[in-house]
């Protein structure tokens, strides 16, 4: 796994403001304390990052999220939790084993008759939804496998419509950006992402930089038009 190198002032500033700003509740907190029982990576976002999809979620009016990439649910709870009770989130893992881990810790959390866990291949999971007709979403957040992340943009496009908010993850990755052979792994895969986000003729996007918990990264954020 790529190693990001987050600085102790970059922590104890994410603390003090989880603490004083953010306020995860229970659910969250036990949804991370899950995920490193089942021995997964520590890969969610960051308690501040989550809290901004759910804000983002609410200011943009969604009713329909899609998902990209579950895990233990983290990120999941948040954006559920900015839906009102009748929306609807489509979540995509690849491994039955994390999605049963992210139903436990949604239906916990109160949020899981709003959530679809779709299982296996992402790109197929979006194949099929386009199969089935779904109404478009509103929002769209990725963060899977980085190899396939212009794939997934491509789908975010496809099953949103103009004025669909969709959100990229990891689009710095400790500066990889700029120098892909710290990781031949998912740099590329970022970089085409971000590539095809400034010159896609239905994106408007710009990305933010971030630092915290998980290094110096940062999130891409754009809107069909």
């Amino acid at each position: 796994m790529f190693e990001h190198k987050p600085q102790p002032g970059w922590i104890a500033v994410e603390e003090f403001l989880t603490d004083k700003v953010v306020h995860p509740d229970g659910s969250l907190q036990r949804a991370v304390q899950s995920a490193i029982d089942a021995g997964m990576p520590p890969i969610e976002v960051a308690p501040n990052a989550g809290k901004l999809l759910k804000l983002l979620v609410q200011m943009s009016g969604a009713r329909r999220v899609l998902e990209i990439g579950t895990l233990a649910g983290f990120s999941t709870i948040w954006m559920a939790q900015g839906l009102p009770d009748d929306g609807t989130l489509v979540t995509c893992e690849y491994l039955t084993k994390h999605a049963d881990v992210a139903r436990a810790n949604l239906d916990a959390a109160g949020v899981g008759h709003k959530v679809d866990i779709r299982i296996g291949a992402a790109l197929d999971s979006l194949a099929a939804l386009e199969a089935e007709g779904q109404e478009a979403f509103d929002f769209v957040f990725i963060d899977a496998d980085k190899e396939n992340d212009s794939k997934y943009l491509d789908w975010a496009v496809r099953l949103g419509r103009p004025g669909t908010t969709v959100i990229l993850d990891n689009a710095v990755w400790e500066g990889a950006v700029l120098e892909p052979a710290m990781d031949p792994v998912n740099a590329p895969g970022i970089i085409s992402a971000l590539e095809l986000m400034g010159k896609h003729p239905q994106l408007d996007a710009t990305v933010i930089q971030t630092v915290g918990s998980k290094g110096w990264d940062g999130f891409a954020l754009a809107v069909i038009r």
